[in-house]
C-alpha cells in the first residue's frame, strides 16, 4: 500500500481539481448571466459555436425537466460517493477523474441550489451552443470528460488504490 503522503497527495489533487471546475464554472455562468441577459447571442465560429444563456432544469439534452428536485439527489449522492471513495484513493489519475466529477456535480448543484425558482429546484445556467448539439456549460464538461476519464481507466483495469486489475 502506498505511504500516507501519498493519499493525502491524491486528496489535494481531487480537491484542487474539484475547486477548479467549480471557480471556472462559477465564473462563467456568473458572466454569461450579466453579459447575456435578454436573449443575447455572440457567434465564435459561423455555424459551429455561440455563446447564449439558457436556464436547463433538468439534466443533459433538457431530459428529466420535471425531476430538478431528485437530479439534486442525485449530485449530492455523487459528491458523497466521491469523498467516500478518496479513502482509497492513491492513483493520479483517479484523483483527476473524480474531482473532475466531484467539480461538475457541485457546479450544478450550486445553481440548482441558489437559482430561481427555489432551492433544490433551480435552473441550471447552460452557454456553450455548438450547432446541432444541447447547450451545455463546464460543470457538464468536467462531468463529461471526468466520466469518459473513468470509463478509460477501469477498461485499463487501473483501481483507485493505483494497483491493475490481473488480466
Amino acid at each position: 500500500m502506498p505511504p500516507p503522503t501519498r493519499l493525502r497527495t491524491r486528496r489535494g489533487l481531487l480537491a484542487a481539481t474539484a475547486g477548479a471546475v467549480i471557480v471556472a464554472d462559477l465564473a462563467t455562468k456568473t458572466w454569461i448571466v450579466h453579459s447575456y441577459a435578454g436573449g443575447r447571442v455572440s457567434t465564435v465560429i459561423p455555424h459551429v459555436l455561440q455563446v447564449e444563456q439558457s436556464r436547463n432544469a433538468g439534466a443533459a439534452f433538457g431530459i428529466a425537466t420535471g425531476l430538478t428536485i431528485i437530479l439534486s439527489i442525485v449530485a449530492i449522492a455523487v459528491a458523497v460517493a466521491v469523498v467516500r471513495a478518496s479513502r482509497r484513493l492513491h492513483s493520479r489519475w483517479w484523483a483527476v477523474s473524480l474531482g473532475l466529477l466531484l467539480g461538475g456535480a457541485l457546479g450544478n448543484l450550486g445553481d440548482r441550489i441558489f437559482r430561481s425558482p427555489g432551492v433544490l429546484r433551480g435552473r441550471v445556467v447552460d452557454w456553450i451552443a455548438f450547432s446541432h448539439y444541447p447547450v451545455f456549460n463546464l460543470a457538464d464538461s468536467g462531468i463529461t470528460v471526468g466520466g469518459v476519464l473513468a470509463v478509460l481507466l477501469a477498461l485499463r483495469g487501473l483501481r483507485l488504490d493505483g494497483t491493475r486489475e490481473q488480466r
